[in-house]
């Protein structure tokens, strides 16, 4: 209010409404809301039902998707093998035995090992089995990090370690290990090894089936091992398995690169992909109808509003009201519904999702954008659907709200 000389009354246009505060739109809000507690609620339950579904799906989608990712992780999708090929002259061909480390020193790849199979060593029983009754088992060299590389795992016993690679002592292969008989000792090279484990079936290396490991410094001390790793399996990151392809054979032998064989990408990789973004089409599409629908229920609880409390607009407007504070008080209203049921069914959908996951056995996923996403687009949503009604609520002229009370 305008001060003016004492006796004197300010003019009309000397009055400047009283700006409302955040704390003011909060308590107009909070009442419009608290006076018709049923409809608020039952607006604020759809609108988080809504939002609740759209989370619980992209939750549970993506936690599917986290599962089909960790399924095709475990069936190679990133897994490449470098084995020797053939030379100009037909022969069998050798990689060189800086291969591995070489190979190494790229950099997308995540891990790489080698195995390197022991010409004319074979594994026996005993000593009393004929030397020609081989059955397809062959001695293979191992590096200590071969079963993380290639997603093998141990059947029973142990896997070999810094210690054991230096001595007689050997790990089975599943094949290897049955047809055997599973003995706490077996014939290698004319000496008796110390079996310490057993593999299982390696889906991703079934050379590993029929083969003995043995340490790599025990191959070359014990059966004179040359130090040429016949197979090398290099894990890539997944974005750059193409490109670590086209430069394997090169980096693995430099010199003679035609001579290096270099295994394609597995076709699950593409699937992958594929899934990658089916996934997020649909999730995209999901999280659109989800607002979509609880942006129509905040327009049609504050429409409702409106003509239900047309003389309380009426009144308002009588003691001062202006349009603009009729428009913020109905907008408002429309945030902290819209609000209220964002935070409400984020947090059932964050649940739903967590106790279908555990169901499944899953690892339970919900991406923040999800979460963050469902209470930001309903409160803007919220926002432009309680647009039209506060205008229209405004537009209420102070004697015609009155008489239609």
């Amino acid at each position: 209010m305008t001060v003016t000389s004492p006796g004197r009354y300010p003019s009309p246009t000397s009055l400047k409404p009283a700006r409302l505060r955040v704390s003011d739109l909060a308590r107009l809000g909070g009442y419009g809301l608290r006076s018709r507690p049923l409809r608020a609620v039952l607006s604020a339950l759809g609108i988080a039902i809504g939002i609740a579904s759209m989370v619980a799906v992209v939750g549970i989608s993506a936690s599917s998707h986290a599962d089909l990712d960790r399924q095709l992780r475990t069936l190679g999708t990133n897994l490449l093998t470098v084995k020797p090929g053939k030379t100009f002259g037909g022969k069998d061909a050798q990689l060189p035995a800086p291969s591995l480390a070489m190979i190494k020193q790229i950099s997308p790849v995540l891990s790489a090992t080698a195995i390197g199979v022991i010409s004319d060593v074979h594994v026996y029983r005993n000593e009393r089995i004929p030397s020609v009754e081989t059955a397809g088992m062959s001695v293979s060299a191992a590096r200590l990090d071969l079963l993380s590389t290639v997603s093998a795992e141990l059947d029973r016993g142990t896997w070999l370690n810094a210690a054991t690679e230096r001595y007689p002592t050997v790990v089975l292969g599943a094949r290897t290990a049955k047809q055997l008989g599973y003995p706490p000792t077996v014939y290698i090279g004319g000496r008796s090894w110390v079996v310490s484990g057993v593999l299982k079936k390696a889906p991703l290396a079934q050379e590993l089936d029929l083969s003995a490991l043995i340490g790599w410094p025990a191959a070359t001390t014990y059966l004179g091992f040359d130090g040429h790793p016949t197979v090398v399996y290099t894990r890539a990151a997944e974005s750059q398995v193409e490109a670590v392809q086209a430069v394997l054979a090169a980096t693995a032998n430099p010199e003679k690169p035609n001579e290096a064989t270099v295994s394609r990408p597995s076709d699950l990789l593409t699937l992958q992909r594929a899934a990658n973004k089916t996934f997020t089409a649909l999730l995209v599409g999901l999280g659109a109808v989800a607002l979509l629908v609880g942006g129509i229920g905040v327009a049609n609880t504050m429409v409702i509003s409106v003509l239900e409390r047309r003389s309380e607009i009426g009144l308002r407007r009588s003691l001062g009201a202006t349009k603009g504070q009729i428009r913020t008080q109905f907008v408002s209203e429309a945030l902290l519904l819209s609000m209220l049921g964002g935070a409400v069914g984020s947090l059932l959908g964050y649940l739903v999702t967590g106790t279908y996951a555990m169901i499944q056995q899953w690892p339970a996923v919900v991406p923040w954008w999800a979460l963050l996403g469902g209470v930001g687009a309903t409160v803007g949503i919220g926002a432009i659907a309680g647009l039209y009604p506060a205008i229209r609520a405004a537009r209420l002229a102070p004697t015609e709200a009155l008489a239609s009370s």
